[in-house]
């Protein structure tokens, strides 16, 4: 905020400052909400542009000048409207430094879904380049601060898709990395180990795009040739990486070992050795089926799913603890 102007400290409360990059995003002419700028005179803030009206090119270079000071607001109770136009260019949230984090985890949530969605309906490089630049923004944003992914918890989908699926097992996996990490997050963890690892986890059920979607929606029990499909979705899968250029160690290990088990009993390979990530994404995506209302079964809360996963000796000890500790610990803040 300029130091040139007496501008009330709340006032971020009710407004979100807005800077060239922002205001640049817009529309040049029809901006998608209601603008206002900040009268020094009166220390009020006032209505400057309203939706469905049209600037004219003298208030255009008058709204670039007043940004420049420090002077123009939108507001807070078009949150919904500011979430969407930010989530179709998500790097925005690197630089709109008056978004609050909860604001963010929202902006995210609905960015990434949407891309999601879109990759499994289209899943070919074209498509898929855009989910990863946008994925990257997220990593840039948690590896300046991994405690920032508490908020992302928080907005777990409560209903399953594919889609939802995958974006609750990324941020609830990125979630339980940092716990188990706990301190000195960014020294621990190399930035292209930590890109590698929450790409997979967004990105370990892509397979299942390839299974018919009457299949994964069914609400009776599947027939044997239903549940062989379903079950060679990790190969699927990892033949898709081939396809979009991601053999990446940390990428491969989600996608082909999030049904392993630690004693034996998962699948494909029914193998003991399970990698970190292959260990990490099968965790989130265990709890995060849990935790949702499917066809076959009724959503368990969270303290429910993590203290199963934790009696459950399928699953690495250690890193369900982490999750119950968590839960318990951090989840009582604040959404």
């Amino acid at each position: 905020m300029s130091s040139k102007h007496d501008i009330p400290d709340g006032l971020n409360e009710e407004y979100y400052q807005i800077s060239q990059s922002i205001l640049g995003s817009f529309n040049k002419y029809r901006p998608p909400l209601n603008i206002f700028s900040f009268k020094e005179d009166v220390a009020r803030v006032m209505p400057y542009y309203k939706v469905g009206g049209r600037l004219t090119n003298e208030q255009i270079e008058q709204l670039a000048e007043l940004t420049d000071q420090g002077l123009i607001f939108v507001s807070r109770a078009d949150h919904p409207v500011y979430v969407k136009h930010i989530s179709y260019q998500l790097d925005l949230v690197l630089v709109d430094k008056n978004l609050k984090e909860k604001e963010i985890a929202d902006i995210f949530a609905q960015a990434l879904t949407r891309r999601l969605a879109e990759f499994f309906d289209q899943p070919v490089p074209a498509v898929f380049d855009k989910l990863w630049v946008d994925l990257m923004v997220l990593t840039e944003y948690l590896y300046q601060d991994i405690r920032r992914s508490r908020a992302l918890v928080r907005r777990l989908h409560t209903e399953h898709s594919l889609e939802n699926h995958s974006l609750n097992c990324g941020f609830l996996g990125i979630g339980l990395w940092s716990k188990i990490k706990d301190k000195g997050f960014s020294e621990g963890v190399k930035r292209k180990t930590f890109d590698r690892v929450v790409a997979g986890l967004f990105l370990h059920d892509m397979g299942m795009a390839k299974v018919p979607a009457f299949i994964r929606d069914k609400t009776k029990p599947l027939t044997g040739d239903e549940r062989t499909k379903v079950n060679t979705h990790t190969k699927t899968g990892f033949e898709m990486l081939n396809k979009l250029n991601l053999r990446y160690p940390e990428v491969e290990q989600c996608v082909t070992e999030h049904h392993e088990r630690i004693n034996g009993t998962g699948y494909p390979m029914k193998s003991v050795k399970q990698e970190f990530a292959g260990r990490l994404c099968g965790i989130a995506d265990s709890f995060c089926a849990m935790i949702t209302k499917r066809p076959y079964a009724e959503a368990k809360t969270m303290m429910q799913a993590a203290q199963e996963l934790a009696g459950d000796a399928r699953y690495d000890r250690e890193m369900t603890k982490a999750l119950q500790s968590f839960l318990v610990m951090d989840m009582k803040m604040k959404p």
